[in-house]
């Protein structure tokens, strides 16, 4: 049956708007629905874009990066305030905005601001901003409609002395001390950057540890930095209440601790944001947290419905939303697409980054996989001394037999960038020897490749002389 449209995609945040272009490229008539004023969804407009650019702010205005060079008093601008940061930001966004919409034109893919919901499975009905109310008939529907903030009942959430992790940017001065509910991604990154402003900052998670899914010695090394700028931790804790009073506010846990700050930061879990678009009525359904199931090549239940992104639940991160967004673009109108790989690097925008790919040392030793280790550190390149870095690592996990690169965990300055050298080498099979004999330019923080690369075959040379 013939369908106005190839596509509709629901969603223009990184998914939505990969998936829209790429159907677009294989010459389909496809349409977007987003329901704000601005392209981009929560990464462009109040996520991934705002709150990196905000932490780049922080890190420059607080000379923070130097202090290790300039003594712990350096900082480039003496009075901060939080206009100061967000002035950096609004730039990049309004930037960002202008971007999408862009390639969005130049690829004539069509753009519907409204708000949709689904009718059937080829039927989707749009409330307009105006007002007006419109019905889209398409072939495939690709659901890329991202997360909000969870927000449980018992948090008086204001924007201002509780907020969400959508509502930081509305800030209107940097808290003296701060309370942040949740030890995830969102909540240590936020920890780290306002703790580098000055902030007193304490972490409540009922769990053992932050950032479980990451190496623990990368993760024991970022917490290690964060109580160096007075950041306290309470794990294994339960909030029971937060108490809001004219002086700031009082977060009561379930062992009775009682901590005052300023302001709470709640970051404990988002939420699918699936409610409004009726998925009963496409015979979809999205689990308590409203996510969506979907198989390998991201379809749902019925099989010409998509869904991509945060909806989908981890890694719930903008790059592999894009790549997720690009495959089902491909998938959907009936092109070979690929499934995604196990190569995918995770990045934690935390101060230093965090950054990986591949396995921990904790999934090897419960696989029974024989493994040695490699590491490099910062302060033991010429370039970690130029950047002021003295923290940072770079940590090789290295098959002991076939000599095959199994994992690489990075934590310091350019993390996330440099990770990306050893994700090229895992998905193309390679080795430690591969590192070992390659020249990296000096000095350059890449060189920790081939620092850690020799750490590890000397280790595994000792290895193979007492086995004789």
């Amino acid at each position: 049956m013939s369908h106005p449209y190839d596509l509709v995609v629901i969603g223009s945040g990184p998914a939505g708007q990969r998936a829209a272009v790429q159907a677009a490229k294989l010459g389909k008539k496809v349409a977007l629905v987003e329901k704000g004023r601005r392209l981009g969804g929560v990464c462009v407009n109040s996520g991934t874009i705002p709150s990196k650019t905000l932490r780049e702010a922080i890190v420059y205005l607080t000379g923070h990066s130097q202090r290790s060079v300039y003594g712990q008093s350096y900082r480039l601008k003496a009075e901060l305030t939080m206009d100061d940061l967000l002035w950096r930001a609004q730039n990049v966004v309004e930037a960002e905005v202008d971007v999408i919409e862009d390639q969005l034109r130049r690829n004539h893919v069509e753009l519907v601001c409204g708000f949709a919901t689904i009718i059937s499975p080829t039927e989707i009905a749009v409330t307009e901003l105006d007002d007006a109310d419109r019905r889209l008939e398409t072939s495939a529907i690709v659901i890329a409609v991202g997360t909000t903030p969870s927000h449980p009942s018992d948090v008086g959430f204001d924007g201002q002395t509780v907020f969400d992790s959508d509502q930081i940017l509305d800030l209107k001065k940097i808290p003296a001390s701060m309370v942040v509910v949740g030890a995830g991604v969102i909540g240590i990154e936020y920890a780290s950057m306002f703790a580098a402003l000055g902030t007193r900052v304490t972490v409540v998670d009922q769990r053992g540890s932050m950032l479980e899914f990451c190496d623990d010695e990368i993760v024991e090394s970022l917490r290690f930095h964060l109580r160096d700028l007075s950041v306290s931790f309470r794990f294994g804790e339960q909030v029971e209440k937060v108490e809001v009073g004219t002086q700031g506010t009082i977060t009561t846990l379930a062992s009775g601790k009682r901590i005052p700050a300023e302001t709470v930061m709640y970051s404990a879990g988002r939420q699918g944001a699936t409610e409004e678009l009726d998925l009963d009525a496409a015979g979809i359904e999205a689990d308590k947290r409203g996510r969506i199931s979907v198989d390998a090549h991201f379809c749902t239940s019925v099989d010409h419905i998509y869904a991509v992104g945060d909806v989908i639940g981890f890694p719930a991160l903008a790059a592999t939303s894009m790549e997720q967004g690009r495959l089902a673009g491909l998938h959907a109108m009936g092109e070979t697409a690929k499934t995604m790989g196990e190569c995918q690097p995770i990045g934690i925008y935390t101060i230093p980054e965090i950054s990986y790919v591949g396995r921990t040392e904790a999934e090897l030793t419960s696989d029974s996989v024989p493994y040695e280790v490699g590491v490099s550190r910062y302060r033991e390149l010429a370039r970690g001394q130029i950047v002021g870095d003295p923290y940072g690592m770079l940590k090789l996990i290295v098959h002991a037999q076939n000599r095959r690169l199994l994992g690489v965990h990075v934590f310091g300055t350019g993390a996330t960038d440099l990770v990306h050298i050893g994700q090229a080498v895992m998905g193309c099979g390679g080795t430690v020897d591969y590192l070992v004999e390659t020249v990296f330019n000096y000095p350059t923080l890449s060189e920790a490749y081939k620092v850690a690369a020799l750490d590890a075959t000397n280790k595994l040379r000792t290895l193979d002389r007492l086995l004789g």
